[in-house]
């Protein structure tokens, strides 16, 4: 299923910095960087889980922010682009 993960990080101290770098490290284990802080990741069930328990244990509830948007598996009707960066096909194999 293809999920969409955004997040929002305080980077006003050290702190927010390091937990900004250490969530789109994570999240770019499991999906494709489409904008600043959001990625299109295909996952199953299980991944899903591991990755909100990995963010969750990275963020500061009190001043982060995390949103999942499930858009299960016939998301090519779903998902429009429009503008710069082309759109990435996250199910093909990307080659550099």
């Amino acid at each position: 299923m293809l999920i969409l993960v955004t997040y929002d990080v305080q980077t006003s101290t050290d702190g927010g910095k390091r937990r900004l770098r250490k969530v789109a490290k994570k999240c770019e284990e499991y999906g494709v960087r489409v904008q600043n802080s959001v990625f299109e990741c295909i996952v199953d069930s299980t991944q899903l889980r591991q990755l909100e328990i990995a963010l969750e244990r990275i963020i500061d509830p009190e001043v982060d922010s995390l949103r999942y948007y499930r858009l299960g598996k016939s998301h090519k009707t779903k998902v429009r682009h429009i503008g710069a960066k082309p759109a990435i096909q996250v199910e093909e194999p990307l080659i550099f």
